[in-house]
């Protein structure tokens, strides 16, 4: 049994270079994982407006980073944070060696995702972010905040109706 980090996906810029936001989020990740060599990283996100996937980018500078390739599990097709979710749950359940989840996300977005990975059954840990704001100004963090406070029961709710309806 093993640890998997989870890292959500944010903005890959048009160059293909990870966002500010993103690069936290890896960073975060990278740090976990070589302090539990054992681990697995699963970075999630489909393609957004530029470029390859949000995962398959966070995967390239976790290897740049000297994480071996092996403990590396994308998930390149996710939308959005409820979809990824999902779609971590399968590839979780297929591999059948998860202990617990490390949620690897901005501070404003680690309770939405460690409540929905708990509803599923898991134990969650989040990662402590370098700082909770990051770049945003206070008026941009309180409306991302705003967002996660509705999101979260909406995904709470769509999570838990589909849920016994899901084929294994």
């Amino acid at each position: 049994m093993r640890d998997y980090i989870i890292v959500f996906g944010a903005a890959v810029r048009p160059n293909g270079k990870p966002s500010l936001a993103l690069r936290r989020r890896i960073d975060s990740a990278a740090s976990w994982a070589r302090g539990h060599p054992s681990a697995m990283i699963m970075p999630t996100g489909g393609t957004g407006t530029h470029g390859r996937a949000e995962a398959a980018v966070m995967k390239q500078v976790l290897v740049d980073a000297g994480i071996p390739a092996r403990r590396i599990v994308p998930e390149c097709e996710g939308r959005d944070t409820l979809e990824s979710i999902r779609l971590c749950d399968r590839l979780l359940k297929r591999r059948g060696d998860c202990e617990r989840i490390v949620v690897c996300t901005s501070s404003y977005h680690q309770p939405r995702c460690a409540l929905l990975f708990r509803l599923l059954g898991y134990r969650v840990v989040s990662v402590r972010m370098t700082t909770g704001r990051g770049h945003l100004r206070r008026r941009t963090y309180g409306r991302m905040l705003a967002r996660e406070a509705l999101a979260l029961p909406y995904d709470a709710m769509l999570l838990l109706a589909r849920r016994p309806f899901q084929r294994t």
